[in-house]
């Protein structure tokens, strides 16, 4: 696995993606207003283990905490993994718990 998670936000397909030699990695989204809506997460075979996914979504989170962003996680993984590192839990709306 890489050590670094280089993420590229496509806006016309509305995913954050990681490329690799195996694929793309991607987690989907829907932004309305100041919010973003975690919708999906879509790994390849080859990187499908517990540890580059939480590196995925630790590197997408950051990145949309630099851009200032609330995040509401519909993704069942996305919303799991936000429950077990609270150090996100800034992330979230106002009213909004998982």
């Amino acid at each position: 696995m890489d050590n670094e998670i280089v993420i590229n936000d496509n806006e016309f397909l509305r995913q954050f993606e990681h490329k690799t030699d195996n694929g793309i990695a991607k987690i989907e989204y829907s932004l309305q207003e100041r919010k973003i809506f975690l919708t999906k997460l879509i790994v390849p075979e080859e990187l499908d283990t517990l540890e580059f996914k939480n590196a995925f979504i630790r590197t997408v989170l950051d990145s949309i905490q630099d851009r200032n962003l609330r995040v509401v996680p519909t993704s069942p993984r996305i919303a799991s993994f936000l429950r077990k590192h609270k150090e996100y839990k800034d992330l979230l709306p106002v009213g909004v718990r998982i």
